[in-house]
Order: structure tokens, then C-alpha cells, then sequence
């Protein structure tokens, strides 16, 4: 599978019939049926050891940026699956906060075009390791940004909030 263009924004058309679903059926906003995904916000120390660069990746749908996030995991904590998405959707393991440093929410288009509102709960990885070969290799494109680069390039107002006022929490503090 090919890789979506770099950067590539949701097609207005595709935008605006987002929208009109939403508007004829308001209840999927207002009727308490948001659904929980968790997302990894996944860092490294630069080589001076005090600055640091943020992941982000394009989505496999749209090609718009987002962070690595994904649905529950049976028998999985939520910090767990947060890892194992960061792991399959980037190829990057590290150290993991157990304690959520913050929640966004959106709206995830799902395959059969209807909208799910998720909310989604953000765990700090502190990444090691970087490997070339993943399994959704070639479906994405990575990018190692400054905070405020990642925020200039997401599109979700509480996760560029998250992202320029981001502070690594110690591994001790958990």
C-alpha cells in the first residue's frame, strides 16, 4: 500500500458531508455516546539532553497529522494499549507513564461513514527505540517535530493545547 501524501489535508467536500451528518443527527454529539480511544504522546531527548522533538504521524485515511491512538485493548491497561499502538502505527518503544497527562477529543469518521465523538486519554511515552520495520510500515509518514511544530500540525484544539504545553514527567513521579 502506498503512502498518502505528506501533509495532506481532508478534502473539503469530505469535511462539509461530515458536517451535514452530524447537523441531521445531533443526538451522536449531545447523547452521551462518546467512545474511548488512548493515545501516545511519544518523545526524545535531543543529543544536549534537555530539548526534545514530539512524534507525529499522518493518519492512514485522510493523511492529516495526528499522534499514535487506537480503541481499547481486551486484558490490556490503558496505557498498555496506548504502547502497543505506538509500537504498530510508528515502530517506537520506550518508557511509559502509567498516569494520563491529558485528554482531547474528536470525531473519528468510521468505515461505514458514520461519526463516533471519542475521547481520547494521552500517555506520555519516552521513547528508546526506533525501528524501520513495523507493521503499518509504508501506510504512514513519521515525523520528529519541536511542540510547537506538532501542534502547528494537528488539527484537534485540545491536542495542539496538550502538545505546546507538554513537560516530560519523570519516570520516578508515576
Amino acid at each position: 500500500m502506498k503512502p498518502k501524501k505528506e501533509g495532506r489535508k481532508p478534502s473539503p467536500d469530505k469535511s462539509k458531508h461530515l458536517l451535514q451528518q452530524l447537523a441531521q443527527t445531533p443526538d451522536k454529539l449531545f447523547g452521551g455516546t462518546f467512545r474511548s480511544q488512548f493515545g501516545a504522546l511519544c518523545f526524545r531527548y535531543k543529543d544536549d539532553g534537555e530539548e526534545f522533538e514530539i512524534l507525529v504521524i499522518t493518519s492512514r485515511d485522510s493523511g492529516r497529522w495526528i499522534i499514535p491512538k487506537g480503541w481499547p485493548m481486551k486484558g490490556k491497561k490503558p496505557y498498555e494499549a496506548a504502547a502497543i499502538e505506538a509500537w504498530e502505527e510508528a515502530g517506537v518503544r520506550g518508557t511509559v507513564r502509567k498516569k494520563t497527562i491529558g485528554r482531547y477529543t474528536y470525531l473519528k469518521e468510521l468505515d461505514e461513514g458514520n461519526v463516533a465523538p471519542c475521547i481520547v486519554e494521552m500517555f506520555q511515552i519516552e521513547v528508546k527505540e526506533v525501528l524501520a520495520d513495523f507493521k503499518e510500515k509504508g501506510q504512514r509518514v513519521l515525523h520528529w517535530v519541536t511542540p510547537d511544530e506538532a501542534a502547528r500540525r494537528v488539527r484537534e484544539i485540545e491536542l495542539k493545547s496538550l502538545l505546546v504545553h507538554f513537560i516530560p514527567q519523570a519516570k520516578r513521579s508515576q
